[in-house]
């Protein structure tokens, strides 16, 4: 009997596949009208002569330096870093201490701090330092000793007697920079609220319990475990909030307050009768503030933000294959065991 054997056919290898990369006109379109409008920018900026950039950068009259760097701008500059550092810490400290109250099983804690954000983030920033600058009117004098001083020195028939300690003027105490400070910070607490009880609202509940389990009190649980992971959630608002901070310092200028930034380049324009050039001078001051912010903001939420999200995910990739190719376990002491 004999057994045909039928030959398979030889496998024809396939041609490689032509790829034709998709085509987006309009990305090039795109890209076209911003390279003009960029150009059309450049060519206005430096060709227009209103702009007057020797009065900007080198000088305003002979002997003189540009509107930038004059003593009473370099002065204003220095006010506006303050203001927003003092704000920002007032801002802050109270943000979180308003958090945490607003989350407190105690109902009158809550509801206080539901009242407090509730009512400056309704205020605007303007009118509330507006408000501040002008408390004064409320009372002559501020001073500290025994409530109801003048009362009780009635009472035993001493009309001179006040019960203070101390006392000052209450324009002396709330000078433009100080009721500048005290409206910025306080508004900026309760938008500080809101973040930092995002934050702590972002950590899942079983790592309190189980922290609470170990014995620990709510202090610790909230200092050790809960704000060190809501951290990467509260820095990133927080920055913006810093950035945002430097722009609202202009503000203050209607308090007014001297010693800031806009304030003094606005008195430069109104000494010099020139307007445009001055406020191109503002601008490029609270740009290089700004930019400088964002850089550390950078930093930071790198900081906070290391082994989360796809960076943090590969490098916990590339740690696992140099493992796996090394063939070590990586054991919790550093040491290692060969595998076999």
């Amino acid at each position: 009997m004999t057994t045909q054997i039928q030959q398979q056919p030889e496998r024809v290898r396939p041609e490689p596949i032509k790829a034709v990369p998709v085509r987006h006109p309009a990305r090039w379109v795109t890209m076209a009208v911003i390279v003009v409008l960029a150009a059309m920018f450049l060519h206005l900026i430096l060709t227009n002569d209103h702009f007057k950039w020797s009065f900007i950068f080198s000088s305003i009259s002979p002997g003189q330096r540009g509107v930038m760097f004059i003593t009473p701008v370099l002065d204003g500059l220095r006010g506006t870093v303050l203001l927003t550092v003092t704000s920002m810490v007032i801002g802050v400290v109270l943000g979180v201490v308003v958090a945490i109250m607003r989350l407190s099983p105690n109902p009158v804690l809550a509801w206080t701090a539901w009242i407090y954000t509730w009512v400056f983030r309704a205020i605007p920033r303007l009118v509330l330092a507006i408000l501040f600058g002008n408390l004064g009117v409320l009372w002559s004098r501020i001073g500290f000793g025994l409530p109801f001083g003048h009362q009780i020195g009635e009472l035993f028939g001493m009309n001179d007697f006040s019960g203070q300690f101390y006392s000052i003027k209450a324009t002396d105490l709330l000078t433009g920079f100080v009721a500048g400070m005290l409206a910025l910070g306080l508004s900026e607490a309760a938008y500080m609220a809101e973040i930092v009880r995002a934050g702590i609202q972002s950590i899942d509940s079983g790592q309190s319990e189980a922290a609470s389990a170990l014995g620990m009190s709510r202090g610790q649980v909230l200092r050790r475990i809960v704000l060190p992971q809501a951290m990467r959630v509260i820095v990133p608002p927080t920055g913006n909030e810093t950035i945002a901070m430097i722009k609202d310092t202009s503000l203050v200028a209607y308090v007014p307050v001297t010693s800031e930034l806009f304030f003094q380049m606005n008195a430069v324009s109104t000494r010099t009768f020139v307007v445009l050039p001055v406020l191109v001078g503002a601008c490029l001051w609270y740009l290089i503030l700004c930019s400088v912010l964002m850089i550390g903001q950078y930093f930071v939420e790198r900081h906070f933000g290391r082994g989360y999200g796809t960076s943090g995910r590969a490098r916990q990739r590339l740690r696992d294959v140099a493992t796996e190719q090394s063939g070590r376990i990586v054991l919790p002491s550093g040491e290692g065991k060969g595998m076999s």
